[in-house]
């Protein structure tokens, strides 16, 4: 490695494809250049990086700075933070951590079975701290909808941030069977989300259960997304479609792979408990995206 690049690892969280990068000891940052380029290479297509620094408050392990496909940043990623603590539990042989992100202090820990819990913090449902474009009293069931004013396809989503902004289309069916690539991006961006939004399906199918599928903003139709499945379990629960607890299958995921999401009584706090899996490391040039792959890692080095 040399002094312009840093180490890598190729992760994912139910498919979710992170990019955990060790920026510690440096005062840079990964630029939106790199993140487009590593982006566009399939070797490195990822869905979220999560890029490690040096502490900024006491008491915290690291500063997280999230960047999505198109190089704009993140205010959270539950399935990236989770891939965070695995390389970092691998790398210490710590359990516990405290993270700050642009979103605030996240709290997460590794099991002994693998399973890795992150405190996603509290849900935010005023239209304004969303936010909405325009006022709502109730953001459980805001007006919004794709298709025929008569017969609309999707409609009245609840609306939370989980640190981002999130819609939640509640429909009757597999989410799998909508064209969420053609209606993803016109809800991402629509005016009714001055920060755009992330776009979710969810099918309650029991009330500790449910389906879900989701546009993420800024990345696209993605495998999976945490904080959308945290959004989707409070919003169930606020509806009274579920309980506080609930089992969120991401119908996207391999193998429709889930999470168990708690949306705490006792201090309103969301907990979201899942998997995160390595797939190889490499090192990169922070600042254009250039990136080889680890000798340690599988076979066949590749260059961008």
């Amino acid at each position: 490695m040399t002094a312009a690049t840093v180490e890598f690892a190729k992760m994912n969280g139910l498919g979710n494809k992170i990019l955990v990068v060790d920026m510690r000891g440096r005062a840079d940052r990964v630029s939106p250049r790199a993140a487009v380029s590593l982006a566009g290479n399939p070797e490195t297509a990822f869905d979220q990086i999560m890029a490690i620094h040096d502490p900024k408050l006491p008491g915290t392990d690291a500063y997280i700075d999230i960047l999505n496909c198109d190089g704009t940043r993140a205010q959270a990623c539950g399935n990236g933070t989770r891939c965070v603590v695995q390389a970092l539990a691998a790398e210490t042989g710590r359990k516990t951590f405290t993270f700050q992100t642009i979103a605030g202090i996240l709290n997460a820990v590794e099991h002994e079975d693998g399973t890795i819990s992150v405190d996603m913090g509290e849900p935010v449902f005023e239209w304004n701290r969303i936010p909405l474009a325009e006022e709502f009293h109730d953001t459980s069931r805001i007006e919004l909808q794709i298709g025929p004013i008569d017969a609309p396809i999707l409609h009245s989503p609840s609306a939370v941030s989980m640190g981002n902004p999130h819609a939640i289309f509640w429909v009757d069916r597999d989410p799998m069977t909508f064209d969420l690539d053609r209606f993803g991006p016109l809800l991402e961006n629509h005016p009714m989300f001055p920060e755009k939004a992330n776009i979710t399906l969810a099918q309650v199918t029991a009330p500790d259960a449910m389906t879900t599928r989701t546009w993420e903003r800024g990345a696209g139709l993605t495998l999976a997304c945490g904080s959308a499945a945290c959004a989707a379990a409070v919003s169930g629960a606020r509806t009274g479609r579920t309980g506080r607890r609930v089992t969120v299958t991401v119908a996207s995921s391999p193998n429709r792979q889930a999470l168990t999401i708690e949306w705490r009584e006792r201090d309103n706090r969301v907990v979201m408990t899942g998997p995160a899996e390595w797939e190889w490391s490499g090192t990169l040039d922070p600042a254009t995206g250039a990136w080889q792959r680890s000798t340690l890692s599988e076979s066949g080095a590749s260059a961008s």
